[in-house]
This record gives structure tokens, sequence and C-alpha cells, in this order.
């Protein structure tokens, strides 16, 4: 089994060498890189983007929230754990909006940390509990393409239509809509196309017979 390629973001040189040392020390977890800038950040996710990144929230110079926003608008597959000093539910909050994918306090035991990125490297959203509705806007956290699948998903379209609509392939459609499904807190097409609605509240909404295709 190929080991999890883990960047960290870090400004703080003597936390950036703790991490780092406790990333190395297990052996699900490969460190390719370690940053300590945003601007630094956001170069190396483009070339060498991993599978992890592990980026604290007070990154200099322009900080994680930016720094995610910009990694999702160029739709990176690298997935992203914040990492705060701070036990504010704001903070989770802002970082699930932004598009992120885990959360850590470093108040908590440094080990549970190598349990978050393991889950999120598996695909899985890892944050404190959080009522989805409580963010300004939890389609922000989507992608390009899954704003795109999801508004076409809410027109009643089966996954083979989605995949013809978008010209990619089913399995890719599948993917983009587990993705789509963890970071809505949604478990099926019925309950991402009500959210849609409630928070977009179209004038017209097309008539889905009853019937959501799979």
């Amino acid at each position: 089994m190929s080991k999890i390629e883990i960047t960290i973001a870090e400004g703080n040189a003597l936390m950036l060498t703790a991490l780092s040392e406790l990333v190395e020390a297990d052996g699900r977890f490969s460190l390719i890189s370690t940053v300590t800038s945003a601007e630094a950040c956001l170069q190396t996710s483009l070339s060498l983007p991993g599978d992890v990144l592990v980026i604290d929230w007070a990154l200099p110079s322009f900080g994680a929230e930016k720094l995610i926003k910009a990694l999702r608008d160029k739709e990176t597959s690298i997935r992203v754990v914040v990492c705060t000093h701070t036990n504010s539910m704001e903070v989770p909050k802002r970082a699930m909006a932004a598009g992120a994918a885990g959360f850590f306090c470093h108040t908590d035991q440094s080990e549970q940390l190598l349990d978050v990125i393991a889950d999120v490297a598996a695909g899985q959203m890892v944050f404190p509990y959080l009522d989805i509705r409580e963010l300004s806007d939890p389609l922000q956290t989507l992608t390009k393409t899954e704003r795109a699948l999801l508004t076409s998903l809410s027109q009643g379209m089966s996954n083979k239509e989605l995949a013809a609509e978008h010209g990619i392939a089913v399995n890719t459609v599948k993917f983009h809509l587990r993705n789509l499904y963890d970071k809505l807190s949604v478990k099926n097409r019925s309950q991402a196309i009500a959210m849609y609605y409630s928070l977009n509240l179209p004038d017209n909404i097309p008539g889905l017979g009853g019937f959501l295709p799979e």
C-alpha cells in the first residue's frame, strides 16, 4: 500500500519541526514538503500536491482561509486539514466553509492529528459537531465542478446523464458526488437537492416527478 503524501504548512519553526517529526514517525505517511508561508504553500500545492495538506489557520502572510479558497478554485485534488491553537468553534466553521476537509486543535493529543489526516486521506470529513445550516453558505465549500454537478442533479439527472452532460466518466461523477455529500453533510442525492433548493430558492423549481434516479 502506498503511503499518504503529506505537506505541512506552519509559520512557527518549532511547531513545524514537531509536526514534521510526528508525521515522519508514522509509517502510514510520507512527508513530501514543508513550507512556512501561504504563498509558498500555494505554489507547492499546485506543483507537488500530494494527498493531504496540514495547514496552520494563522499561516503567514494571508492565512489559511484565503489559501484554501484559492486551492478550491484551482480544483486541486489535495485535501486540507486545518490546525489551530484556539478552541473557538468559529475556526472550524470558517475552515469548512472555505473548503477544508478536516480540523484539529492543538489542545488535543497530538497523536489524534495522525488519525484525522488518515481519515481525511480516505475521503472523510473530520470536524467537531457543526450544524451545516449555521454556515453562511454551505455551497461555497464545493468546487466549481461539484457545484455544476449539483445544479444538474437538481434537475433529476441520473449518473449517466450527469456524465454525458459534463463530459466525464460515470465513476468520476460518483467520486464528485461522494465528496459533495460529505461537504454538505447529507447522505444521498435527495437530501443534497433539498439543501440546494433551500439555499438557492429559485423562482422556478423543475418538477422531479417524485423520482430521483441513482
